[in-house]
């Protein structure tokens, strides 16, 4: 969840400084900035005829062109591929079961985050200020933590289907149906919006930071001051998650390395039809768990770094300098982008998915009765 804390603290008072009042501009040339004096023609502002306006701090041609690019790249690998995601598992209707459709809407999640979160911290990480309106930065936070939490809540389902699939692979398909996915689906979703709204909309967050908050308010700013039992409050609901998928993935690793040895060991001894299947159906469900928990660890490193620093920030005063805050958001977004590349990776059968949609064979005829799922 994007919070823009108290970073530019100084050099906004000096901008409304400069540029509320107007007199003082008549007869001084220079301002005073953090010891050091700055030619006030050199100072740049988002919005240069308004008053209020933030300072503005570009990069010069060549790293404003490059950054562009590697986060307008990153935009479009997470919405492309994510698209590629839900495109298949919608289409083919081998794909339709109640993990797949876990993942489907984790991919939506990821997808909303590449339209509709990243292209605009785009422009407000190159240019240092915000362009989109007051109404739109609430919403943009809001999107923020919507699809944060909503993500890490499906992967904690999807740890718990893992579990469940790979400890009893036999029995699983009755018990986590199309119906128990809905209701986690919906649930995760739900959560989030709520959670989202609530904070951002109360503006509870932002109890006992009046004075900061009124202090970082300028023209042409997105700032989110969160309060210290907000961030806790914010921590926790990414922590449990975590802890539940960190138990559940162990107990699924211990699990399949108990299998492993197991078949091993009946590899030289005459096994039944029923025996063959159901190892063969457990060693799928545990290269099924094996990709899920390496996505799982590449959501972990991308996010825990931003909400430890966050609860640093809250806890000493905002120390976190601006360029190590925007590093730490976008690893957060690039998130969004790698998950389909693991499932490139590790599931055969979304690549030939791929293969099939980018080709334009979906538009044939029976194209989602195709088998992607040889034995």
């Amino acid at each position: 969840m994007s919070q823009k804390h108290a970073k530019g603290f100084l050099k906004k008072g000096i901008t409304q400084w400069a540029t509320e009042d107007d007199s003082f501009l008549r007869h001084q040339k220079t301002i005073m900035c953090a010891g050091d004096l700055i030619p006030l023609s050199a100072v740049q502002l988002c919005y240069e005829n308004v008053n209020g306006s933030c300072v503005k701090t570009p990069y010069s041609t060549g790293p404003r062109l490059l950054l562009y690019l590697v986060f307008g790249s990153g935009a479009v690998l997470a919405v492309l591929g994510n698209l590629l995601v839900i495109t298949s598992i919608l289409h083919f209707k081998q794909l339709h079961s109640p993990a797949n459709f876990l993942i489907a809407s984790l991919a939506c999640a990821d997808f909303m985050v590449g339209m509709t979160v990243m292209p605009f911290s785009m422009v407000r990480s190159v240019e240092s200020c915000w362009y989109f309106g007051d109404s739109f930065c609430k919403f943009h936070s809001c999107f923020d933590g919507i699809f944060c939490y909503c993500s890490i809540f499906h992967l904690c389902f999807i740890s718990i289907d893992r579990y469940i699939a790979v400890t009893d692979p036999l029995v699983y398909p009755t018990r986590f149906t199309a119906s128990v996915s809905g209701m986690c689906i919906a649930f995760s979703w739900l959560l989030a919006v709520v959670y989202s709204f609530s904070v951002f909309y109360t503006e509870a967050t932002e109890a006992g930071l009046e004075e900061l908050v009124s202090a970082l308010t300028c023209v042409g700013g997105c700032q989110v001051a969160v309060n210290q039992n907000w961030v806790l409050i914010d921590f926790l609901l990414v922590f449990i998650p975590t802890l539940v998928m960190i138990s559940v993935y162990s107990k699924i690793f211990l699990i399949a390395k108990q299998q492993a040895r197991k078949i091993e060991s009946l590899s030289n001894k005459t096994a039944t039809s029923s025996d063959s299947y159901k190892d063969r159906v457990a060693r799928r469900e545990r290269k099924a768990a094996t990709t899920l928990g390496i996505a799982v660890i590449a959501f972990l490193i991308s996010w825990l770094p931003y909400f430890i620093d966050s609860i640093i920030d809250a806890f000493l005063g905002f120390i976190t300098p601006t360029y190590v805050y925007e590093i730490l958001v976008w690893i957060t977004y690039y998130n969004s982008a790698m998950n389909p590349l693991i499932y490139a990776f590790f599931y055969p059968w979304f690549r030939k998915a791929i293969e099939l949609i980018v080709t334009g064979k979906v538009f044939q005829q029976n194209s989602s009765t195709t088998n992607l799922l040889p034995e």
